[in-house]
């Protein structure tokens, strides 16, 4: 069985090729609705994540942790490994980073979804958080909107923050700290933190602007308000997961904001199937699916293989 480690993870898979092998499952007709169920086990100082996924060409599960306390240790929120497996026969291909493969995939699925709900002449970026998953946003959205030129950088390490904006300038975007209040100016915002509250006045964010939240998968977690999401258009990858993980959108619809039946799904986006509502926000809501490790896992491997 042959290891793919981050450095080659993030080698063999650039941010625009990731996006497209998410979208082609997609397009092919994978259901995220079908998926198994994400296994979660509460543990001590944290969680234990299981997450399998199988197509006719391949099977694979990813075995995560969540720890809280590591950020106070120096070490990541979220590790782990991800084992590769032939769709036939079911023997092990590969061990790939976890970290990388999940700093990778998340990004890139809100890649697909800004793709289809930004609007094309996007050119302001708000990143709410400074870690792995905010920079792989900021990549995700150049990758599908290239006119971007700004990036406004809100969290609360002010060394965290003016680092990440260093980051930004150096690729060449204009970037600053900034306030929750720059959702006022933004064409797109990721919010990227493990806040379990709102982190921004919904009202204020323009009528054209999409937001994608993914910083949580729990159901009393949430990054944005209910008044955002009573007026967006609404995509999740899959109405179950979203009922039973994504808080914003289940304490939303408890307070009456929202109504669950309105949700569109993600693949139903790709196929065309769905269209953003002129003059409402969009917001896509991701909690994260075993199917899309899959999908850029082989991808890795794929590209591995080929380069022999």
């Amino acid at each position: 069985m042959h290891q793919i480690d981050a450095e080659a993870v993030e080698r063999l898979v650039p941010m625009s090729a990731a996006i497209d092998a998410l979208e082609a499952v997609l397009a092919a007709g994978l259901d995220p609705a079908a998926e198994p169920d994400r296994g979660v086990v509460d543990v001590p100082g944290g969680q234990l994540l299981t997450m399998p996924s199988a197509t006719a060409s391949y099977a694979g599960v990813k075995v995560a942790t969540v720890t809280p306390g590591n950020a106070d240790r120096g070490l990541p929120r979220v590790q782990g490994l991800y084992v590769l497996l032939d769709g036939a026969t079911h023997t092990p291909l590969a061990l790939l980073d976890g970290i990388a493969l999940t700093s990778l995939r998340t990004p890139a699925v809100s890649g697909v979804a800004v793709g289809r709900l930004a609007v094309p002449e996007a050119e302001r970026l708000v990143v709410f958080g400074t870690g792995p998953q905010a920079w792989g946003h900021v990549e995700a959205v150049r990758a599908v909107r290239p006119g971007l030129r700004h990036v406004d950088v809100v969290a609360r390490h002010a060394g965290r923050v003016a680092e990440f904006v260093a980051r930004c300038r150096a690729v060449g975007l204009s970037a600053a700290a900034a306030t929750a209040d720059a959702v006022a100016r933004a064409d797109v915002v990721c919010c990227c933190t493990t806040a379990r509250e709102p982190l921004f006045d919904g009202s204020l964010l323009p009528d054209h602007a999409m937001v994608a939240a993914v910083g949580s998968h729990e159901p009393d977690a949430r990054e944005v308000d209910a008044a955002l999401v009573g007026r967006a258009t609404v995509v999740a990858e899959s109405r179950s997961v979203a009922a039973r993980e994504c808080g914003d959108l289940v304490l939303a619809a408890a307070e009456g904001a929202f109504d669950m039946t309105g949700l569109h799904t993600l693949d139903a986006l790709v196929r065309g199937e769905v269209r953003a509502v002129p003059g409402r926000p969009r917001l896509f809501k991701s909690a994260g699916m075993a199917w899309e490790d899959l999908a850029v896992a082989a991808a890795a491997y794929e590209r591995w293989a080929a380069a022999g």
